[in-house]
């Protein structure tokens, strides 16, 4: 079977289900995109990969990568292998001594362990075939979701921090850290950033 590779390109909110985020896979080499709607306890915790935060505690998946790390347990793949009535599938490879033992998940942990182990995603050319989107890309496309982000949805919610410095949003995002509220530091991280690609 044809595996294709994956990557994060991003969170965004979901349009369709309240309080539910979409994350955004994209083909390797390709404008396609994949859509998935996960929870937010999820997205907190892939966003705050994406975003490099530091949680003064850590997370679930933290804890799940230290504790596999430390017993010499690698993550060498997620595969997304099946898409049913909307649902997404996905195996982990674990490899430890040589040894290969494959797990079921939820995808959106799957990703979230990803990131933490820097392992590969990959997915079938069935399920592209079925969940995948084209993205045309224009020049005044965003080079990023987050810079689509910027300029869309997270916009109106970034506002409130305009009036801040960037070391003044820096040391809000900081003390977000140290009160474990994830969201609003990835906010003003998106505010930051916008800043900088201006």
């Amino acid at each position: 079977m044809e595996k294709i590779k994956l990557e994060v390109l991003g969170l965004s909110y979901s349009q369709t289900q309240a309080g539910a985020y979409a994350l955004i896979l994209s083909v390797n080499n390709s404008d396609e995109r994949i859509p998935i709607i996960i929870g937010g306890f999820e997205a907190q915790s892939i966003a705050i990969q994406l975003e490099n935060l530091k949680p003064p505690r850590p997370l679930t998946h933290d804890l799940f990568h230290t504790t596999a790390s430390n017993f010499g347990i690698t993550l060498k793949e997620v595969f997304i292998h099946r898409l049913e009535e909307g649902v997404f599938f996905s195996k982990l490879y674990f490899e430890k001594d040589g040894q290969t033992q494959i797990i079921d998940s939820r995808t959106s942990d799957a990703v979230a362990l990803a990131l933490r182990f820097s392992s590969p995603i990959y997915t079938t050319v069935d399920i592209v075939r079925k969940a995948g989107i084209v993205l045309k890309i224009t020049e005044d496309t965003p080079e990023t979701l987050n810079e689509a982000d910027d300029n869309a949805t997270f916009k109106s919610q970034t506002t409130g921090y305009n009036n801040y410095t960037v070391k003044e949003l820096e040391d809000l995002i900081n003390e977000a850290i140290k009160n474990e509220d994830y969201e609003k530091a990835s906010i003003i991280s998106d505010e930051i950033k916008r800043r900088k690609n201006q």
